[in-house]
């Protein structure tokens, strides 16, 4: 994409959302980090059912370890790998009253270093608890950006570098919850919703999706014409 169409394209995701923010359900920035590392392949809606009454007894990283590894798994059992991701929200919880006195550190590098704790985590957690203007590349960001050539890259970190580079101000500090939103809500893997996408013109996706209504009827219909 151009610069000038870079700009457009922001510019229309940011007039259908001002305001976007993560679906992530939380009280804090400990409770915002924890439930992004249960995040990773999971969805935020199954992420807020576990965590809701988990949250209500456990705000700090003391807590955490007060409730235990078994009385974690408890709760998040219904979380897709869940066995390693509430040893490695012990071991974090750990980490953080080791090294950082209980808080999360609003460093990306020191997140790195917390069990679990990946660059897309870390990014998150600067993001939305610190205002930094990071780009968390998941599963939807990535595919947006290849598809639409906003920023195309083989790995999650080539996409990440390249956005970075390509988005301007002001649109940074929202870009990523745009992008991810988009692809979860309309940009989405097998059948991207264009007909109602309004960044339509701008991308590169070449076969755009009809309106249902536009498509060809089902093959059913054409069967049972056939046996008639």
């Amino acid at each position: 994409m151009k610069k000038a169409e870079i700009v457009e394209f922001y510019a229309r995701l940011a007039a259908a959302n001002p305001h976007p923010e993560t679906e992530l359900a939380y009280g804090n920035v400990y409770q915002l980090l924890v439930a992004v590392v249960l995040s990773a392949q999971a969805t935020d809606i199954g992420v807020n059912k576990a965590t809701r009454a988990l949250f209500q007894q456990v705000w700090t990283p003391q807590a955490m370890l007060a409730l235990g590894e078994a009385g974690l798994k408890e709760h998040i059992k219904t979380i897709g790998l869940f066995n390693a991701k509430a040893k490695n929200v012990i071991a974090l919880s750990q980490a953080l009253i080791d090294a950082h006195g209980g808080d999360v550190p609003a460093d990306r590098d020191a997140l790195e270093q917390l069990p679990g704790v990946g660059r897309k985590t870390a990014n998150v957690v600067m993001n939305v608890a610190f205002g930094a203007e990071t780009f968390a590349v998941d599963t939807h960001l990535f595919r947006v950006c290849n598809r639409t050539g906003l920023a195309r890259g083989k790995t999650p970190l080539a996409v990440e570098l390249r956005l970075d580079k390509a988005t301007p101000q002001p649109f940074r500090l929202h870009a990523h919850h745009w992008l991810i939103l988009h692809g979860r809500y309309i940009c989405k893997a097998r059948t991207p919703e264009c007909w109602r996408c309004p960044v339509a013109d701008l991308c590169g996706f070449k076969v755009k999706t009809p309106a249902p209504a536009e498509r060809p009827r089902a093959k059913k219909e054409t069967r049972a014409k056939e046996v008639e």
